[in-house]
């Protein structure tokens, strides 16, 4: 299983960060889909990556260790689950978001497709940061 692991400290207070993460269709969009519908606890998702069509059909799951966490129900995942966890420090709070995730359709190769999923899972994870220390 690979895993893509993002922190951040948001100059807020938790609750301040968790209300806004729980407005779901505007922080995931803030990921940089291309579309965001959310619909009694689903989350479908587009994105374009490169040359390929990516469309997720996420679960809003619940998680006692997390302001969000979601798993994939369909899309090119044989598995994907991402958590973000929050944490009072100095400052605000630390937001730790990780997505751990199983490729089951190949796009480029096993390895290569990894790498850009990784890559790609991290910019979505900074802009998701970006838009709370925005709204926060």
């Amino acid at each position: 299983m690979n895993s893509v692991t993002v922190s951040r400290i948001i100059d807020a207070p938790p609750d301040a960060v968790r209300e806004s993460i729980g407005r779901i269709e505007p922080f995931v969009a803030a990921s940089g889909v291309d579309e965001v519908t959310v619909e009694d606890g689903l989350v479908r998702v587009t994105n374009l990556v490169g040359i390929a069509t990516i469309e997720l059909t996420l679960e809003l799951v619940e998680a006692t260790d997390a302001a969000l966490a979601y798993e994939q129900r369909e899309g090119i995942f044989e598995e994907m689950r991402t958590t973000y966890r929050l944490a009072r420090v100095d400052g605000g709070t630390e937001v730790t978001a990780t997505t751990a995730f199983e490729l089951g359709v190949p796009l480029l190769g096993d390895a290569l497709d990894s790498t850009v999923i990784e890559r790609q899972r991290r910019r979505e994870l900074e802009a998701q940061f970006d838009w709370l220390a925005g709204v926060c």
